[in-house]
């Protein structure tokens, strides 16, 4: 079963993918566009993935039996950092009234985008991993 966490960094990544697609298009700056609102639209789920980061990591911490808590904890205020650097991005180009393929490409370049991306990816693997040791270690049903 996904996490919060999984769940919200999922749409982030979704958001990255389409923002990609996006910029790669040569799209102008016909806001009007159903593609230039769909963009709008994955970028505002992203800012809102991106502020539920904080509290999905603290109830990951809460509930989470781990050995060496204080690492991920020391990684989790990492990612926050690295996800309010990405939401102050993201926010400048919703905040334009015309988005390019050009903006959204600077965007995709953005280092701040990028080390939240990589922080999720690092994350999502190790709780992947957990999840994967945990269902092993369960006795199979008859």
């Amino acid at each position: 079963m996904p996490t919060e966490f999984e769940e919200r960094s999922e749409i982030i990544e979704e958001c990255y993918e389409f923002t990609l697609s996006y910029a790669a298009q040569g799209h102008g700056i016909d806001e009007s566009s159903p593609q230039g609102r769909l963009l709008r639209d994955h970028l505002a789920r992203a800012v809102e993935a991106m502020r539920g980061l904080e509290a999905s990591c603290a109830a990951y911490l809460k509930t989470a039996e781990l050995a060496f808590a204080g690492r991920y904890e020391a990684f989790f205020a990492v990612l926050l950092r690295d996800a309010k650097d990405a939401i102050a991005a993201v926010e400048l180009v919703l905040a334009q009234p015309a988005i390019s393929s050009q903006l959204i490409d600077n965007l995709n370049a953005s280092i701040h985008l990028r080390a939240l991306l990589t922080d999720l990816f690092l994350v999502v693997e190790i709780l992947e991993a957990q999840q994967a040791r945990a269902a092993a270690s369960q006795p199979a049903a008859s």
